[in-house]
């Protein structure tokens, strides 16, 4: 897994990348009530806003972090967003992209890295 300076996860397998927040994120945000994923299809490019969380405490955007087409979106989310609490880095995944880049990848933080970020 590779992660971001906004508490995303990514997973690649055979350039289709899952996306989804960390456990760090999901606390942070508290229960989650609401989600709006993106439409499969849709071309992203890197920071665009692809998906909309609400929680008890606040709004939020996730961010795309790379450039590619949306190929598969989680619907469980959009009758269950407590997934993303109950199993942020599982069942509670966001989208699956199909990557433009790879090699995006390559600056993202590993979990060490990561670790050491929100230590």
């Amino acid at each position: 897994m590779k992660y971001t300076e906004e508490h995303e996860w990514l997973d690649e397998e055979d350039g289709i990348v899952t996306v989804g927040i960390t456990d760090h994120a999901q606390e942070q945000l508290g229960d989650l009530v609401f989600v709006e994923l993106p439409d499969i299809g849709t071309e992203v490019s890197k920071d665009d806003e692809v998906v909309v969380i609400e929680s008890v405490k606040a709004a939020s955007e996730i961010l795309s972090p790379i450039d590619g087409e949306i190929i598969e979106v989680n619907e469980e989310l959009i009758e269950n967003p407590t997934l993303i609490n109950e199993d942020p880095t599982g069942k509670g995944w966001f989208f699956k992209i199909r990557a433009d880049d790879l090699s995006d990848m390559d600056d993202m933080l590993d979990e060490a890295a990561y670790k050491a970020l929100i230590a």
